[in-house]
């Protein structure tokens, strides 16, 4: 069994910052893919960022610049530095990973963090 803990999340004002961490544990697992995504209410979930094997990187257009994503390979943890954060960027966050556990590759998604940005 593989589970994805997530971290980091709360109340923020406009233009402060905040860093989520997701970890994967488990058994037999390699990771391909890690990333966060985010559903604010009554919208869509979307994709905020995204970190491949090699490290490159993939961001939603409305992040960039303000958000960084980074992973620690030796502690299968991915995070999500969020700086410059504006009311449109509350919402609740999920961890999301690709990963080949006993053999099978799949999506694998966190519990959800909230984030709220308000004065």
């Amino acid at each position: 069994q593989v589970q994805l803990v997530e971290s980091g999340g709360g109340l923020v004002q406009p233009g402060g910052s905040l860093r989520l961490s997701c970890a994967a544990s488990g058994d037999r697992f390699s990771i391909h893919t890690m990333g966060w995504y985010r559903q604010a209410p009554e919208k869509q979930r979307e994709l905020v960022a995204a970190i491949f094997n090699g490290g490159s990187t993939n961001y939603a257009d409305s992040v960039k610049g303000r958000f960084t994503v980074s992973r620690d390979n030796a502690k299968n943890t991915v995070y999500l530095q969020m700086n410059s954060l504006k009311p449109e960027d509350t919402a609740v966050y999920y961890c999301n990973a690709e990963l080949t556990v006993w053999g099978i590759r799949r999506n694998y998604w966190g519990q959800g963090t909230q984030v709220t940005v308000s004065s």
